[in-house]
Order: C-alpha cells, then sequence, then structure tokens
C-alpha cells in the first residue's frame, strides 16, 4: 500500500496545510480516507481532475468539518464536470448522507446520493477491491471512527480524531504504520474527551506494538516538532510527522 498526505493540519487549514485528507493506493485501487477542507485540491494533484469519478471509496473517520467538508466539493466536480458515471461509495457515520446534504444545502432526499452511495461503517468491516477495512469506535464529541486498512499482509490504522481509549490501542495492535493524531500539546490543560497529545500518542503506538508512528493532525497553533520528540520519549520506534505530500509505502 502507498499512504499519502493531502493534508495534515488539525481543527483547521493551516497556513502550509490543508485540513485532514489521506489517500491509500493499492493495485489500481484508491481509497481516500477523510476530505477536510482544502484537501481536494492536492487529491487532483494526484489523481488528475477526471481521476476523481475513478475513486473507489472515501471513508469518513467522522463529521467535523475538519475531516469532510470538502466532500461537497466532491460532490461539485461529479455532478457538473463528470456525469453519467457510477456512484463513489461513501463510508462514514450514520447521519453523513444527511449531514452533507445539510452543508450543501441541499434537502435530505435526495441530498447527494446522485453522486455517491452513502454507507454507515459497517461492524463486521468491509472490502475495497483488495483493502480490507475495519473501523472501531473512539472518543470524541461526535460519532468517531479510527479505521485499519490491510492488504497483502501488511496494515495501517488512522486513528481520525479522539481520546485516549483502549480502542485504539486495540485496532492498532502489531500494525505496520500508525498514523496517530496529537493535537493538545503536552503539558497544557486539555479538556477531556477530544484530542490526544504527543505523548499520549506515543503510549498508544507503544502499547500497540505499532512498527512505526506518523504524528498528524496538529493544529496551526501547535508544535509538530515538540509533539513527534514527546511521542518518541516513550515510543521506541520510528517517529515520523506527516506533511503534505509525504507519503509511505507500508
Amino acid at each position: 500500500m502507498r499512504l499519502t498526505v493531502l493534508g495534515c493540519s488539525g481543527s483547521m487549514p493551516g497556513p502550509g496545510s490543508p485540513a485532514s485528507g489521506y489517500l491509500v493506493e493499492a493495485d489500481g485501487v484508491r481509497l481516500v480516507l477523510d476530505l477536510g477542507n482544502g484537501a481536494l485540491g492536492p487529491l487532483q494533484d494526484v489523481v488528475g481532475v477526471a481521476g476523481l469519478a475513478e475513486l473507489d471509496a472515501v471513508v469518513l473517520t467522522h463529521l467535523h468539518p475538519d475531516h469532510c467538508m470538502d466532500l461537497c466539493g466532491l460532490y461539485v466536480a461529479l455532478r457538473y464536470g463528470m456525469p453519467s458515471r457510477r456512484r463513489i461509495p461513501v463510508y462514514g457515520p450514520a447521519a453523513t448522507a444527511d449531514r452533507m446534504a445539510a452543508a450543501y444545502g441541499k434537502e435530505p432526499d435526495p441530498g447527494l446520493s446522485g453522486e455517491f452511495d452513502f454507507r454507515e461503517h459497517p461492524v463486521d468491516g468491509f472490502r475495497v477491491g483488495p483493502l480490507s477495512v475495519r473501523v472501531a469506535p473512539v472518543v470524541h464529541p461526535v460519532a468517531a471512527y479510527a479505521v485499519r486498512i490491510e492488504h497483502d499482509g501488511r496494515s495501517l490504522v488512522y486513528s481520525g480524531d479522539t481520546a485516549a481509549t483502549p480502542a485504539l490501542v486495540e485496532l492498532a495492535r502489531d500494525t505496520d504504520l500508525f498514523l496517530c493524531e496529537a493535537a493538545y500539546a503536552d503539558g497544557d490543560d486539555n479538556p477531556p474527551g477530544i484530542h490526544l497529545t504527543g505523548r499520549e500518542a506515543g503510549e498508544h503506538a507503544a502499547a500497540a506494538g505499532a512498527r512505526r508512528l506518523v504524528v498528524t493532525h496538529v493544529p496551526p497553533w501547535g508544535d509538530p516538532q515538540r509533539a513527534a520528540e514527546h511521542a518518541s520519549a516513550v515510543y521506541d520506534g520510528p517517529v515520523e510527522l506527516a506533511v503534505p505530500g509525504g507519503h509511505w509505502e507500508v
């Protein structure tokens, strides 16, 4: 599998990065993990404008704008620029179809269903071509999920947005690459139940036995390097920072 960072800024687009968006590719299949504010532009850089219609699936971890709002732009491209092709499956929380219709200013029926096939995250996982996908509910103010993708004996896990939770450790067990948020700064008086710190990202990676940690979702007012250093203090494996355009072979 190949993981490409479209955007990794936490909570909002930053001066140097769109909000959350990641592309996973394997054997000609392209799956988008989250599509936050600004991530649609870099996606076109990778797949081309015409390639938007050939995406195999979009998987949304939750429905905060920094993780899903560019789905509206993708709808515009599919509806007006590339008509008469199949609907793209969109996996997400139960309210995804209605929420995205409201974001675009449409009634729930038909909403955006002419271009997207909205599907609630299956409890037993699902497949996108050769990719096996499983999700686990995590801790956030809205319904939110972490995602595990497996292919040909390899795996990557994406935390989405979450506070500390054993569910994330279990989903990330022995993963080859752990893409984990670290939105909060260690040492600050952080509100509970929303995000991880760099140290907590490292603790989750260590507890899961992850082979590699990529720290992401640091907001524009945060310090990514500090988050990575705090993760390294409690996790012995390699720690890297997500950057726009960065990619990893898994």
